[in-house]
Formats: C-alpha cells, sequence, structure tokens
C-alpha cells in the first residue's frame, strides 16, 4: 500500500501549515518528495496515476513563496528530519525566487530538486517557457493559485484594502495568463475573474503537468 494520505488537506491547510509525512511504517526506505503545498494536488495525482507507491510526500507551507529567503532553511530543516527513514530524497521545489540558494543547498545536502525558475516554467515547460521572451509583462496563475488568489495576491498585497494600489504594483503588467494544469470551468471562470479584478488581458493556456510528470517518471524509475 502507498503511503498517501486518506484526503488531501485544504488549500488553506496546504497554505499555511503544509502537509506532514506519514508516521513510520510502511514508507520506510522508499523515495521521499518534500514539495511545495502548492504542488500536493498533483503530485498526489501523479502518484496514484502512475501507482508509484514507493514514492512518500510531505509537503512545506505553500505561503513559504511569500518569504523565498526561508526556503532553503525549511528544506534542509525536513531533509534531516527524514533523512534516516528513505532511501532517496528529492526536492519538488524549481528555485521559487531564492536566487539559487536552494540549489546550493541541495547539492550540499546531495540531494535533486527540479529543473526551472519556477513552477510557471515547469507547468509549461521549461523549454517552452523559455522561449516566451514576449510575456515580460504577463502575470501567471496555475490551478492551486487561481483557488488561492484571495491568500497570495489579493491580501498580502494590500488590494483588499486599498484597491488603488492596483496601478502602483500592476500597471506595467498587460495580460494574466492562467496555466491550468486541469480542464476545470470552476477555475476557468474564476481565473478569468481574477484578470477583471487586476484589470488585465486573459489568457487561457492548458499545461497540464509539463515536467512535473516527467521529473518524477525519472525519480520514480532511478535506482
Amino acid at each position: 500500500m502507498t503511503d498517501l494520505p486518506p484526503t488531501l488537506p485544504s488549500d488553506h491547510v496546504l497554505t499555511e501549515a503544509g502537509m506532514p509525512a506519514p508516521a513510520p511504517g510502511t514508507g520506510t526506505g522508499r523515495i521521499l518528495l518534500i514539495a511545495c503545498g502548492a504542488l500536493a494536488r498533483e503530485i498526489l495525482a501523479l502518484i496514484r496515476i502512475n501507482g508509484w507507491d514507493h514514492m512518500t510526500l510531505v509537503c512545506l507551507p505553500a505561503n513559504l513563496h511569500l518569504y523565498p529567503d526561508r526556503i532553503a532553511d525549511a528544506v534542509e530543516e525536513t531533509v534531516h528530519k527524514h533523512a534516516a527513514r528513505f532511501q532517496r530524497i528529492f526536492v519538488a521545489y524549481a528555485d521559487c525566487g531564492t536566487g539559487g540558494l536552494l540549489r546550493a543547498r541541495c547539492d550540499a545536502l546531495g540531494v535533486d530538486m527540479i529543473q526551472g525558475p519556477h513552477c510557471y516554467s515547469f507547468f509549461e515547460g521549461n523549454d517552452t517557457f523559455a522561449q516566451h521572451d514576449d510575456e515580460i509583462t504577463a502575470f501567471y496563475l496555475t490551478d492551486f493559485l487561481v483557488r488561492q488568489f484571495d491568500a497570495f495576491v489579493w491580501k498580502p498585497m494590500g488590494l483588499d484594502r486599498h484597491p488603488q494600489l492596483r496601478d502602483m504594483i500592476f500597471g506595467n503588467y498587460t495580460k494574466l495568463v492562467y496555466q491550468a494544469q486541469t480542464d476545470d470551468a470552476a477555475l476557468r471562470a474564476k481565473a478569468e475573474d481574477c484578470a477583471r479584478r487586476l484589470s488585465l488581458d486573459y489568457e487561457y493556456r492548458f499545461t497540464g503537468y509539463g515536467d512535473l510528470a516527467t521529473t518524477m517518471a525519472g525519480v520514480a524509475q532511478k535506482k
């Protein structure tokens, strides 16, 4: 049996607290994935679809993205906490605003991580995303960030209290790109509303799981 939680924590819990690893037991000796809470739904879906029952997932709070200087320390702490239980550890983070600090920390710890600057890149595919040199004025959302738009964008940026800040913060943006991992009409409607609230043009772009899927397949098969 796989060590997946019986129910996925709510987006609020994944944002504020993350998701702990299962208690010691059948997962010992398997592959541990240390991921951002914003990727929990997608990673668990891939584990289930592919039957990767030798993988165990632990998620750090997604709101660490609001404080990227804290990500490397949190990852290192989690690696040390679980290293004795698992044969291998993989970090399901891209650089995510750490300025190379997370890569350096992972190298020092002897663990690998997802390639790419951020999840917008690896969801679309790093090679494809790198070709978007004309999208410097695009603002990206994923499934998780559409669902958590208020928690990650509207409230932290003070737009709920001071809507006039919109022009100061987003005045140089031209469009909102919704990179969809799933085909969900309700999320599409909400993403369009997010674009409206930010006074940006809207573009829907179905990416699926992109390089996350191929990266995890490689991790699953690696001896």
